[in-house]
């Protein structure tokens, strides 16, 4: 390609305008963040700052259309149960199949402030 051939492409070429980038948070009925996205598809979301969208911040609510942040605490145990994963009566590492052996079961309780 000449120079002159692409000067006349420059003058001539007719240019797109870019696409938006779009910031958005995908939450659930409830609120909860799913995801953060710059794609259009399909669910609930609201729209949020580049700063926002950097933070990928997990501890927020949508509450009426509004980010709110919203501090939740989850821990999770393992419990002793009737039913969950059996385990080897010494050592809860262990995975057995028949027994003897001993149920444990995920426990988690959830602490939320505002």
């Amino acid at each position: 390609m000449t120079e002159q051939e692409f000067l006349e492409f420059w003058r001539n070429h007719k240019w797109t305008d870019p696409e938006p980038v779009h910031f958005r948070l995908y939450h659930d009925d409830a609120g909860e963040p799913l995801f953060y996205s710059h794609e259009v598809l399909p669910g609930k979301y609201i729209e949020v700052t580049p700063e926002q969208f950097a933070l990928q911040n997990r501890a927020v609510r949508v509450i009426k259309g509004k980010l709110v942040h919203h501090r939740t605490f989850k821990m999770t145990k393992l419990v002793p149960g009737d039913s969950g994963t059996l385990c080897h009566t010494q050592d809860v590492s262990i995975v057995v199949e028949d027994q003897p052996g001993r149920y444990w079961k995920k426990k988690q309780n959830v602490i939320e402030s505002n």
